[in-house]
């Protein structure tokens, strides 16, 4: 141990020979603040740090305590290097040729025996858009399957549905950020911005300070809560209803805006006749929010000039997300608050490319440009960008989690899957691990050996965000470029790569010819053209120059669209559509047998299934496990303590955790972490029913049963 030591110091105290500084962006949550990487050369090691960058025109040079630490996992000994062949049980190391004749020649043997479809393709919400877009061409042109999907389905696919029905258009944020504080009253529905998105709390500070009233929508009295005047602790599941009693208050005293109604939107009167059949004290008794709360969060949005709506997963992860999302849009409506300086609607989308990952072609039923795989139109003008016959794209698929059924019932034989852990992220997970074991051929392209590369016969080691090139749309719409700072280890490919090159090794490379990630952006710009969400006009000088650019941007001189909807929406008669929500409720209800609710989040030292964050010991030695958190009168009820064990189980299995006492969450409801796999892994128990619109599943909110652990 001592010679150890020595050994360290000695490193410690080697003067530096090289010290250079790089900029790039966090991989992380979909704020994508830049930041400088610092790398210290000496004779024997190399010793990294990151630290802001002051000069971001969104953070203003803030960073989180992930991104402080985004490169640990990055340049982590750990990382995947070789390609892994399962033999006997066990990963070995071997070729990339061996690797690539094994996927052409297992894939094919499944697509002759079985059919094309019987080979998946499952992707990420944190891949570039570049990858994003060529992993929807890899699975319909060189597998030509219909089965693709990604974990963006669980992050804002319901927000997406909704937008798109009533806006006719999905972006996430309908206005920058910098609008923020011109708002007089933002109401953050089910979202936990101080420790989900950090750094962008500072806006929503400014507003408070310039007068803004702040209303938060949430079960738990999370970090975010501090900056509220008025926290609404809803039942978990009874948002469209909460919205409901709002609308009424709304409506009934005159909070409108009667000439945006008629001018701008349909729909109006059905919605005005289902809320004037709405009881404000059944809303009370649902919602368990008392009828005064209620007017009274309705009053200071109705009475504010400028307002604000935000959602994220809190409202969106529900088997009724489309509607939660819709109501708060029909909010958003009645008072014509949307279209104007600080006024509009934003989901926070949860992961790094969640929006720009949605719009280019790795969603089940869309193509590149947020067109949709089943419309004529925009099947032939795709076909025609990739140079193949229509009629030979597959027709659309199913969404993430009905994919992970078609496994289990056996009508997916292969998958390929790309920066996900969908073992860790879907719901009813023993059921999802049950079912990728029954695969004849599993591929998985990643950094870490994961718990879903843990079953693969075949493992591939990608490249993390240090090495890859390539653009990300952010929360805000804003189209970024992220330039390669550091080589790849080992024999590791860059993703985009690997996709071209078992392309090619399946005789399909004339398709995948790409020196660099501009290129493949510079096709995504054509195969975007004229689409919803529309990139034409963008090019990677350009994004650079002016620090990222909002689409759409339909031409090579246009400057970006920042607000949107200002003068119209994207429906073809350019009007937003009304929808009368009738009150929802969760899929599964407490019973003498599960008496109480389960709801599930992020905590601010962990970033999905945790596999960059757990594999990152400053972060992980603060949050080393998931906790239980329980109200004291609750725990006292069950005979738990504050650090003692639970054993918490629901209709679809059980886990033990560790107690953590909190009078700041609903003594009806504890909350549960998710970023953990294997016995750790509270989606074990998560609900599977699944949204009809968007497909988004139930994870917010089920019954479990508590008992000393």
């Amino acid at each position: 141990m001592n010679n150890f030591l020595k050994h360290v110091q000695q490193l410690q105290s080697e003067p530096a020979v090289k010290v250079s500084t790089s900029r790039t962006e966090c991989p992380y949550c979909s704020v994508q603040c830049t930041m400088n990487l610092h790398e210290e050369q000496t004779i024997r090691v190399s010793r990294y740090s990151i630290s802001p960058n002051k000069a971001d025109p969104v953070t203003e040079g803030r960073l989180c305590v992930k991104g402080l630490q985004a490169h640990t996992h990055a340049v982590d000994d750990r990382r995947l290097r070789y390609p892994m062949r399962r033999l006997l049980g066990r990963l070995s190391p071997v070729s990339w040729d061996d690797a690539l004749q094994q996927i052409k020649e297992r894939f094919e043997a499944l697509k002759e025996t079985y059919g094309p479809d019987s080979v998946g393709v499952y992707g990420g919400g944190s891949l570039t858009n570049e990858e994003s877009y060529l992993l929807g061409k890899f699975a319909r042109v060189a597998l030509q399957t219909r089965y693709i999907d990604y974990n963006g389905r669980f992050c804002m696919s319901a927000a997406a549905g909704a937008s798109n029905l009533t806006f006719g258009v999905d972006r996430g944020l309908t206005n920058p950020l910098s609008e923020v504080p011109l708002a007089k009253c933002i109401i953050l529905a089910g979202t936990n911005l101080a420790e989900c998105q950090p750094t962008i709390m500072q806006y929503f500070r400014k507003a408070r300070q310039e007068g803004c009233k702040i209303i938060v929508i949430d079960p738990r009295e999370t970090a975010t809560c501090s900056i509220a005047d008025l926290h609404l602790k809803v039942r978990p599941g009874y948002d469209a209803a909460l919205v409901n009693g709002m609308l009424k208050v709304l409506i009934e005293e005159g909070y409108t805006d009667p000439e945006f109604i008629e001018r701008r939107t349909s729909g109006y009167s059905e919605l005005a006749e289902h809320i004037s059949k709405v009881s404000l004290t059944e809303v009370a008794e649902l919602t368990d929010i008392a009828p005064e709360l209620i007017t009274e969060a309705a009053r200071m949005y109705g009475r504010a000039e400028t307002g604000l709506v935000f959602t994220a997963r809190g409202v969106e992860q529900h088997a009724s997300g489309v509607a939660n999302v819709r109501n708060f849009l029909n909010m958003v409506l009645v008072t014509g608050k949307i279209g104007k300086p600080g006024c509009g609607y934003g989901a926070v989308t949860g992961q790094a490319n969640g929006q720009g990952g949605r719009e280019h072609g790795q969603k089940a039923d869309q193509l590149p440009g947020y067109r949709m795989i089943e419309h004529p139109e925009h099947r032939a003008y795709i076909a025609s960008v990739w140079g193949v016959p229509e009629e030979e794209l597959p027709r659309k698929g199913v969404s993430a989690y009905e994919m992970m059924e078609a496994i289990d019932r056996g009508e997916i034989k292969g998958l390929l899957i790309l920066g996900s852990n969908p073992v860790v992220s879907n719901p009813n997970a023993q059921l999802v691990e049950k079912a990728l074991r029954k695969l004849e051929f599993l591929v998985v392209i990643d950094l870490f050996e994961s718990e879903t590369a843990r079953l693969a016969h075949l493992v591939l080691p990608g490249s993390a965000y240090l090495e890859d090139e390539g653009t990300i749309t952010q929360l805000e719409g804003r189209v970024m470029v992220r330039r390669a700072v550091k080589p790849l280890p080992g024999k590791a490919r860059l993703d985009w790569r690997i996709l071209c090159d078992i392309a090619d090794a399946m005789g399909k490379g004339a398709f995948f010819r790409y020196r660099n990630a501009e290129e493949i952006f510079n096709e995504l710009r054509i195969a975007s053209k004229g689409g919803k969400a529309d990139y034409y006009g963008m090019t990677y000088d350009r994004l650079e120059r002016q620090h990222g650019m909002f689409w759409p941007c339909p031409e090579k001189g246009h400057p970006g669209t920042p607000r949107m909807f200002g003068e119209s929406f994207g429906h073809d008669d350019g009007l937003a559509r009304f929808a009368a929500v009738e009150h929802q409720q969760p899929k599964e209800g407490t019973s003498g047998k599960y008496p109480y609710l389960l709801t599930t989040g992020r905590v601010l030292q962990h970033y999905l299934s945790g596999v960059q964050t757990r594999n990152t010991p400053e972060l992980n030695s603060k949050y080393p496990e998931p906790m239980m958190e329980i109200h004291p009168d609750t725990a006292g009820a069950i005979g738990l303590v504050n650090g003692g064990q639970a054993q918490v189980t629901s209709r679809r299995g059980s886990i033990r955790l560790k107690v953590k006492l909190s009078s700041k969450i609903r003594q009806d409801t504890v909350f549960v972490p998710f970023h953990w796999g294997g016995e750790q892994c509270i989606n074990r128990l998560t609900h599977h029913a699944l949204d009809p619109v968007s497909r988004m599943p139930e994870f917010k909110v089920c019954s479990v049963a508590i008992l000393p652990g």
